[in-house]
């Protein structure tokens, strides 16, 4: 039997999408952080089949347009002293920025290294996202 340890204080990423855990671990840089990361993948789930949770013990600034761009069914759930104080429920953020890149080689951000990549949520639906200088679409999911 697996057993993962209750955390004291920290964050809890729940309901990611079976198999998005690595992703979420790589765009947070938690592979810096000094405290344990628990990633725990392919969890039975009645709602979503599978899913991945990712527990840190520590409280940590987590971009949530990041998480809500990768997976914007993630739940975030905040512990202080073992009990829950806080329960985020993301959604795909209107504007991100620095999170994925333009693949457009003649856009701006091509030329000018230190400019933001930023893209503006035009498909909520889908999950589309376009460069805000040059119109190349992205798509989180």
């Amino acid at each position: 039997m697996l057993k993962v340890d209750s955390i004291e204080k920290g964050i809890v990423l729940d309901h990611i999408k079976a198999g998005k855990a690595m992703q979420i671990y790589k765009y947070l840089n938690l592979d810096a952080l000094d405290c344990s990361v628990a990633i725990i993948k392919n969890v039975k789930s009645n709602k979503m089949g599978a899913k991945d949770i990712i527990k840190i013990n520590e409280n940590i600034d987590i971009n949530l347009d990041v998480l809500g761009y990768i997976d914007p069914n993630i739940t975030v759930i905040i512990i202080e002293n073992n009990e829950i104080v806080d329960k985020k429920h993301l959604e795909l953020p209107e504007k991100i920025v620095n999170v994925a890149k333009c693949k457009n080689p003649r856009c701006i951000t091509s030329v000018e290294q230190e400019l933001d990549h930023v893209f503006k949520l035009v498909d909520r639906k889908n999950g589309i996202y376009r460069c805000m200088y040059c119109d190349q679409k992205v798509s989180g999911k």
